[in-house]
């Protein structure tokens, strides 16, 4: 398997059910899954989320096999790109991308060719040749497969394969002007790794044959013709992962952080395996939640509260347990010995015996939490109120007997006392 993020943003609660998926299969199946950067848009990506990307998945808990890149493979696809152009599977437009929207119909009505369809094969080359050089024009061009305009799959109706960007790759500097489209490089990437499944979320059922098309291509470019030993990478979808209160477009949560709504990607308010880190979110938690809410072929809304609930029962049964007073208010037992103290063994965690347990000193001076006492105490206050007995956690039950008050009619001290049965 394979998790092919693309580099242009940092990695979301959405995107944990993706790496739990492909990497969570194959280790299930003593197999291999390899990462790799879908790196064919340099407009938007840089090495800080190639960066942050290695370090979500490595605190998520998982290792890959391989580290690869789109961007290892443009030679390859450059020089199948040529065959196919030679091959007459392909041909330069010169349209407006409006166009070429136009061009392609609807669903229920064919598309109409454009009129550069059925260039020549040697012009197509030259204009292609063209399109990889720094005086091309961005939009002017675009190299199309010519597959079927009348299909009922839009995404068969002459896809565009490659566009003109002159910005700078963070890997290949600026090497290239031309770059392939994402479903010219997803399918044949996998192919050359490898990858024997190609898992991905349900938006991407529609564009699996034009996947397969691309490959048979490929494999037709390469002699292999034969399919009875078709090592062709399977494609397999399920629902991807959606939670009430939350927003998982990595566009708009570009947005956020560049407009300073939140400080950074990081922002424990934002959905970020960074953000959700910061927060206090344990890898363990999400990957329970994933775990819990399954993979589908439906579309579903998961609920915030499952999230919530997976996070609360994982820190229950593994947190450390301390006591803290921060409001203190100093309670006296007034039948307590004066000097002695006793040691109360107290458990680390109740939900954990191997943690163990640790020892807290009870004496005739005590502190509580200023909170914790009422003076005139409404029926269902459950804590200390003259004349009602509570029990002190760990330690005895105690019956508040009276409070001492300042000048101001601050409580200073609280009285009680205590039964040594």
């Amino acid at each position: 398997t394979r998790f092919p993020p693309e580099p242009n943003g940092y990695l979301h609660i959405g995107h944990a059910k993706a790496i739990c998926m492909d990497f969570g299969v194959a280790e299930k199946y003593n197999g291999v899954c390899n990462l790799r950067f879908d790196d064919t848009n340099p407009t938007k990506e840089n090495n800080e989320y190639v960066e942050n990307i290695l370090n979500d998945i490595s605190w998520l808990g998982f290792k890959w096999g391989n580290i690869y890149y789109a961007s290892d493979y443009f030679d390859k696809l450059w020089e199948f790109a040529i065959w196919m152009i030679k091959n007459g599977h392909a041909y330069i437009d010169e349209q407006t991308a409006e166009q070429i929207a136009e061009q392609k119909g609807t669903p229920t009505t064919p598309g109409t060719n454009s009129p550069y369809r059925d260039r020549p094969v040697e012009e197509n080359l030259e204009l292609f040749n063209k399109m990889n050089t720094p005086e091309a024009v961005e939009g002017s061009m675009v190299l199309r497969a010519k597959l079927d305009m009348a299909n009922p799959n839009m995404h068969f109706r002459d896809p565009i394969i490659y566009r003109i960007i002159h910005t700078p790759h963070h890997r290949t500097g600026t090497k290239w002007n031309a770059y392939p489209m994402y479903d010219f490089a997803h399918g044949q990437s996998d192919f050359f790794e490898g990858v024997t499944h190609s898992i991905c979320t349900l938006e991407f059922v529609p564009h699996r044959p034009l996947y397969d098309k691309f490959i048979d291509y490929l494999k037709e470019m390469r002699g292999e013709t034969e399919n009875i030993h078709d090592f062709r990478p399977r494609q397999i979808e399920f629902n991807r992962l959606n939670l009430t209160y939350t927003m998982m477009s990595k566009r708009k949560l570009l947005a956020l952080v560049n407009e300073g709504v939140v400080s950074g990607w990081d922002d424990p308010r934002m959905p970020t395996l960074s953000g959700m880190r910061r927060r206090g979110y344990s890898p363990e938690s999400i990957r329970k939640f994933i775990d819990s809410i399954g993979y589908t072929k439906f579309d579903a809304l998961n609920d915030m509260a499952l999230l919530e609930a997976a996070v609360r029962d994982d820190l229950n049964k593994r947190s450390l347990r301390v006591s803290a007073v921060l409001d203190p208010v100093k309670l006296v037992i007034t039948n307590y010995p004066e000097g002695e103290t006793e040691e109360m063994e107290a458990i680390n965690n109740p939900e954990n015996e191997a943690d163990g347990t640790h020892t807290i000193t009870f004496s005739k001076n005590l502190w509580i939490e200023r909170d914790d006492f009422m003076e005139d105490a409404p029926k269902k206050f459950f804590r200390m109120t003259p004349g009602k007995e509570v029990r002190l956690k760990n330690a005895y039950i105690v019956k508040c007997t009276g409070c001492t008050k300042d000048a101001e009619g601050n409580i200073i001290e609280i009285q009680a006392e205590y039964d040594p049965t």
